[in-house]
């Protein structure tokens, strides 16, 4: 069972209560451990015997086993002492009679290459035994790199494991992609003693959640939001209730929303509580993949192919929603009729490994059942069906197409706008002439921004409005923006809807509410949306 460890930063002796209180905190919320980061500590006392008092007051009034380390600046820490005299200090505190359970040190300050024989000596002298009843001290042997994937990892990995002094390995680099986690998960699942493997930054999430799926020693977690020690650090809250992190093992199923950006994404809580809810084996997190269709097909394709990892399916939000269709139709795998016809999923569900490739891959499309639903209640409030009415989509990317084939299948009549009207015209063209149950053909048509104008000579009022592109979106491109037209005829008998859930009332919605337009927020169609890939998901395993 993987531990957590809240890591908690003292910069001075007058922090030492504060910070017992917040290691109380985290014990009650989950904790395990306590990381004592002592760098400004060890640099503000006047002398060796001070800091190593100030240190085991620490350790003797911690309510959870502790951890000390005393960062060197060359590893992303702020200790100011020389190495000789930094060293000397965790060796004398390892020796003290309350001495913590474990000190972290940087292989590089101690490795057996015959430049540290001085610090090896000293420290294998203090971590003896104190007494009969009293266990050692151990070295947990720390490498971190804060630009990317050390050139040398693996030979790092392989001196630490096969030293004698290291009771525990642990890495930690910065994540240049998802696919760094896997890494991680190999380096964590061969180890030969335990080891500690997390990826820091955005991408890194990945392999601080699932360390309990491969046998990770423990990972970090802060008490509070914005008191982690290294980026990319969950709080311990998020990992206990969010992502129940006490609840995966080695056959615990992975899922995840890939999309740029995803930090806003409520996919997570959706489907982690459903899982939970249904006792069902699962966790399902944030996956950033950057919007080019290279990094969506690599990153993507080594989750799928990873042997350990049991990724067993993903929500796919923007940009990737046709790269999804272009990339289960390449491994060879099912893409459903509507979303074949519409060039654009956002479901993908994987069967296990073993499975015939035909079967494994399977992508649907959940947007576009959704929308009709959604705004078919909302127009029926204004007394009015969606068929035969007049729906203007705004955007022409994977959601409008969603939006706009669903609507006009409905029966609706759809235009749509885009900023590039060529753009707009092809997905018109598109989503044109497929057959409905009546016998008659959907027909879409691409707009103008003249045809909003109630001056012009062709004016026809919308019934509905749809904002389907990440205008609005928090952390998307444009937060600020609103693409509802000026010259658009709107009033109570206009339904204006925003695809957008975060936040949730965006600019585009307050200016159609000021204009007494009757708004539909993004969370509708989202928990939608969620529920059928829910049973997409729950169906396929």
């Amino acid at each position: 069972m993987s531990l957590i460890c809240v890591p908690i930063a003292v910069e001075d002796h007058a922090e030492i209560t504060l910070a017992l209180e917040r290691a109380a905190r985290a014990r009650a919320l989950g904790a395990r451990l306590i990381e004592w980061r002592c760098d400004g500590l060890a640099s503000r006392a006047v002398h060796a015997e001070e800091a190593v008092v100030w240190m085991i007051e620490l350790v003797h009034g911690s309510p959870l086993p502790s951890i000390v380390t005393v960062r060197s600046a060359a590893e992303g820490g702020t200790c100011s002492l020389d190495e000789k005299a930094r060293l000397a200090l965790l060796a004398r505190l390892a020796r003290a009679e309350h001495a913590p359970r474990m000190v972290d040190i940087e292989y590089a300050a101690i490795a057996a290459d015959g430049e540290n024989d001085m610090a090896r000596a000293l420290l294998a002298s203090a971590l003896m035994p104190r007494d009969v009843d009293a266990a050692p001290t151990k070295i947990i042997a720390s490498t971190h790199d804060f630009s990317g994937r050390p050139h040398d990892l693996m030979r790092r990995v392989a001196a630490m494991q096969e030293d004698p002094l290291v009771s525990i390995v642990k890495l930690a680099w910065m994540a240049r992609s998802i696919r760094d986690n896997l890494e991680a998960f190999d380096i964590v699942s061969s180890r030969a003693k335990p080891t500690i493997a997390l990826l820091m930054g955005e991408f890194g999430l990945m392999s601080r959640v699932l360390a309990p799926k491969f046998g990770g020693f423990l990972t970090f977690a802060s008490e509070s939001s914005g008191a982690g020690t290294a980026p990319g650090q969950p709080t311990i809250r998020d990992l206990r209730d969010l992502y129940r992190f006490g609840s995966i093992g080695p056959a615990t199923k992975v899922f995840g929303v890939v999309g740029w950006p995803v930090a806003h994404s409520r996919s997570p809580a959706y489907h982690n509580a459903r899982f939970a809810e249904s006792a069902y084996d699962g966790v399902y997190l944030p996956l950033p993949v950057p919007p080019e269709w290279e990094h969506f097909k690599a990153s993507l394709g080594a989750l799928i192919d990873h042997d350990r990892l049991d990724f067993a399916g993903a929500s796919v939000t923007v940009p990737h929603k046709e790269h999804l269709v272009r990339f289960v139709q390449e491994r060879g795998g099912s893409v459903d009729a509507d979303a074949a016809w519409l060039g654009a999923a956002n479901t993908l569900v994987v069967a296990p490994h073993g499975t015939p490739d035909a079967q494994r891959l399977v992508a649907c499309n959940t947007d576009m059942p959704a929308a009709v639903e959604v705004l078919t209640a909302a127009l029926s409030t204004r007394g009015r069906a969606l068929r035969h009415a007049r729906v203007a989509v705004l955007g022409a990317g994977g959601v409008a197409r969603a939006v706009a084939g669903g609507l006009a299948l409905a029966g609706a009549n759809v235009v749509i706008f885009n900023r590039n009207h060529a753009r707009a015209a092809s997905l018109a063209n598109a989503l044109s002439g497929r057959e409905l149950s009546n016998g008659a053909r959907t027909r879409v048509v691409a707009g103008r921004e003249e045809d909003f104008s109630c001056h012009a000579p062709r004016c026809e009022q919308f019934h509905a409005f749809v904002q389907c592109t990440p205008v609005g979106m928090e952390g998307g491109p444009d937060p600020n923006g609103s693409l509802l037209p000026l010259d658009a005829h709107i009033d109570d008998d206009v339904v204006v809807m925003d695809t957008v859930y975060a936040p949730k009332e965006t600019p585009f919605l307050r200016e159609a509410r000021s204009r007494g337009a009757f708004i539909v927020d993004g969370e509708s169609m989202f928990l939608k949306q969620a529920e059928l890939q829910s049973r997409l998901f729950h169906a396929r395993w």
